[in-house]
C-alpha cells in the first residue's frame, strides 16, 4: 500500500462524505487535478499553504487504489507530487484526521499517522 495525503477543510470534507466522493478543493478544481502529498511532504504543505487553518483533517488514501488516474509530476521544489485526474472514490480512503493547531500555530500530527523519521 502505498499512502498519500489530502489536507481539507473538515466542513469540505463532509460534504465529499455526503456526496460518496471528493472532487476537489477550489485550488484543485482551478487547476484540473486533486493535489496530494506524500508523507515525506504533508507537513511542509500544511505550513506552506494552511498555516492557522482551524478545523483542518488529514485524508489518508491508499495510492495504489487510484490506479492510472494518479500521476507524481514535478511540482515544488523539483519535487514529485501526487496528483489525481478525476475524483477521489471514498474507497480508496484509509482514514481521516483531526489536525489540530498546537501552542506554536502549526499543525500537530498524531503519533502513528506519520513515519517517526519525517515527524522529527
Amino acid at each position: 500500500m502505498s499512502l498519500i495525503y489530502k489536507l481539507c477543510p473538515r466542513d469540505l470534507w463532509q460534504a465529499a462524505e455526503g456526496e460518496g466522493r471528493f472532487t476537489g478543493a477550489a485550488i484543485d478544481l482551478q487547476d484540473g487535478f486533486i493535489h496530494f502529498s506524500t508523507a515525506a511532504q504533508v507537513a511542509e504543505t500544511a505550513s506552506k499553504h494552511f498555516a492557522g487553518a482551524k478545523d483542518l483533517v488529514l485524508v489518508v488514501i491508499d495510492g495504489d487504489e487510484l490506479g492510472p488516474a494518479l500521476r507524481y509530476e514535478v511540482s515544488r521544489g523539483g519535487d514529485l507530487f501526487p496528483h489525481l485526474y478525476g475524483p477521489l472514490e471514498l474507497t480508496a480512503v484509509r482514514s481521516v484526521i483531526a489536525l489540530p493547531l498546537g501552542p506554536d500555530g502549526r499543525h500537530v500530527f498524531p503519533d502513528g499517522v506519520l513515519p517517526e523519521e519525517i515527524r522529527s
